[in-house]
């Protein structure tokens, strides 16, 4: 297997590089904040009872991820948040998070609210997914 370049001297694709990766920075002080993933489906009557599209409780047939980040001593005009199709980045002053998602997600359809006392933000994102049997819409 031989991958054709433009550049001789390269030595790997931009395809080979994972998304993300520019934001990781090794050499950053700050602390990882604790997090929690969760996955929403919608479901219906026609899921719980009769089971007719076809649904069932895996995260396969989940519509949106859901993230809750711990971010004690943090107000919310500190926090920074970039979303990509499959990273979160948050950086705060004393804690950033380089997230890989599970799932590719719409990152244009997004939305955070910060919980000041619980001192939580939460992420909701709507999962990308190509059209099967169990997620037609």
């Amino acid at each position: 297997f031989q991958v054709k370049s433009e550049n001789k001297k390269t030595i790997w694709n931009t395809e080979e590089v994972p998304e993300g990766s520019e934001f990781d920075d090794t050499w950053d002080p700050r602390e990882k904040p604790e997090y929690e993933i969760s996955f929403k489906q919608h479901v219906g009557t026609e899921d719980v009872f009769f089971g007719m599209t076809g649904k069932d409780p895996s995260t396969a047939c989940c519509e949106e991820i859901v993230i809750k980040i711990k971010l004690p001593e943090t107000k919310y005009s500190d926090i920074t948040l970039d979303i990509q199709d499959k990273v979160l980045d948050l950086r705060t002053p004393k804690k950033k998070l380089l997230l890989h998602l599970p799932y590719p997600v719409n990152s244009k359809e997004g939305r955070a609210r910060f919980l000041s006392e619980e001192e939580i933000l939460e992420v909701t994102l709507r999962v990308s997914r190509k059209l099967d049997f169990i997620n037609f819409s």
